[in-house]
């Protein structure tokens, strides 16, 4: 019989994710959902996922195996949001009001708010400060069912400060269950003291601040922000060969606004992923159909910013393409830690069933941070991330929406959650 330290028996439905990663097309509709569904791990890893009755059959308790009733609750895989902007410093409400009154984001932009306000605000916190509200938002998370997070720099700009981001990552992924992917960012805009010589600090990315940031192995990922008035298609091109060439895999902030070609550009570049995507092209939706890289929508960003246009999920998906669901949590575009909120946005506004939606937070999402042989999926052999909601069923987590439905989430095989309080 198989040994299992921790049991979760009787759940009204058990949702496994399981099969090969990504999932596209037909294949996003099958949850691999067990009704009755019992699931056990050992040492942090899964061994069993069934029926109660096959489970009784199949798996021996340890003498320290710690048992919860799934009665009245739906299982399924720790969520994995792929694009966060996490470390970060200050608020923008302030913003916020000007963009009721009618104020654009690129027009705030202009005004040395938008991302250029949360820069200031980032340089002049101390580490331990970002530590400390990198924790604060990892426990929301967790809360809210989020296991694995990335988590991009971006607001430092400079050698020190990206740095800084960076390290402050580092040290809250020591102590905190929410594992976090790290991802380098100093593409995210162009400072303001190089406003005026984009090439020059395009120059001091590449040459210095790339390789310093990966000397220091603080970071898994590069991303660039391709779109009009930030980086052309050119300049990505440029940062992103500088940032493969020091070993970084590769994410691209993609077709936000403008479609400069930045989903064609990560397909033909074989990006991990392709991000946001409001402004994605036909041409752009055929490429990513065709390609390993993950299509990461982020509903939150037209909500938040009150926009009529959103990314085109339906034509993504209906074309093949690897499409996962992320917050984008940040300041300016879309302040909220919660991924059921963003599922349920994905079908209210995105036209996706709720199937999809699902697979997009889980083992989608797990793929587009390169997470999928370990995390998204609840299969013999992979991590015991684990979340139970109050909830008859599965369609309930978005029928019922604008609540927090987690009740209990496991991490690594512990309980890190219990009764919606953090252990």
């Amino acid at each position: 019989m198989i040994s299992a330290d921790l049991i979760v028996a009787g759940c009204q439905q058990l949702l496994t994710c399981r099969g090969p990663a990504p999932k596209r097309k037909n294949g996003l509709q099958d949850l691999g959902v067990i009704e009755d569904g019992s699931i056990a791990s050992n040492k942090g890893t899964i061994v069993f996922t069934g029926t109660e009755k096959e489970m009784n059959t199949k798996v021996r308790k340890s003498p320290e195996c710690v048992e919860i009733n799934g009665k009245g609750l739906v299982g399924l895989p720790g969520l994995v949001d792929c694009h966060t902007h996490l470390p970060f410093a200050g608020s923008r409400e302030q913003e916020f009001l000007l963009r009721l009154q009618g104020t654009t984001y690129q027009e705030l932009a202009e005004m040395g708010m938008g991302i250029q306000s949360t820069v200031r605000h980032t340089r002049e916190a101390s580490k331990a400060e970002i530590v400390s509200l990198c924790q604060q938002r990892l426990d929301t998370m967790l809360l809210h069912g989020t296991t694995t997070t990335e988590a991009k720099s971006g607001y430092g700009l400079n050698l020190k400060d990206e740095i800084k981001q960076l390290e402050a990552l580092r040290e809250v992924d020591r102590v905190h269950p929410v594992d976090i992917v790290s991802t380098f960012m100093g593409a995210h805009e162009v400072p303001k003291e190089y406003k005026h010589k984009k090439q020059e600090y395009i120059k001091l990315l590449t040459q210095k601040i790339i390789p310093a940031v990966k000397s220091k192995g603080l970071a898994e990922f590069f991303d660039v922000f391709c779109e009009q008035g930030v980086y052309s298609l050119e300049e990505s091109k440029i940062l992103i060969r500088a940032g493969k060439k020091a070993g970084f895999k590769i994410k691209i902030h993609a077709d936000e606004f403008t479609s400069l070609g930045g989903a064609q550009l990560a397909a033909a570049e074989e990006a991990v992923s392709a991000e946001h995507l409001i402004a994605i092209s036909e041409e752009g939706i055929q490429k990513l159909s065709n390609a390993s890289t993950a299509a990461v929508l982020l509903p939150g960003v037209p909500f938040f910013l009150m926009q009529n246009k959103r990314a085109p999920s339906r034509s993504l998906i209906d074309s093949g393409a690897a499409v996962a669901l992320a917050t984008d949590f940040n300041p300016g575009s879309s302040m909220t830690e919660s991924l059921f909120f963003i599922m349920q946005l994905g079908v209210y506004t995105q036209e996706m069933s709720v199937e999809e939606s699902i697979h997009a937070v889980t083992l989608n999402g797990a793929y587009a941070v390169d997470r999928h042989q370990s995390a998204g999926s609840l299969e013999p052999g992979k991590k015991m991330d684990m979340i139970l909601c109050k909830a008859p069923n599965y369609p309930y987590l978005v029928y019922h929406f604008g609540v927090n439905p987690v009740q209990h989430v496991i991490k690594d095989g512990k309980v890190v959650v219990k009764n919606r309080t953090i252990q």
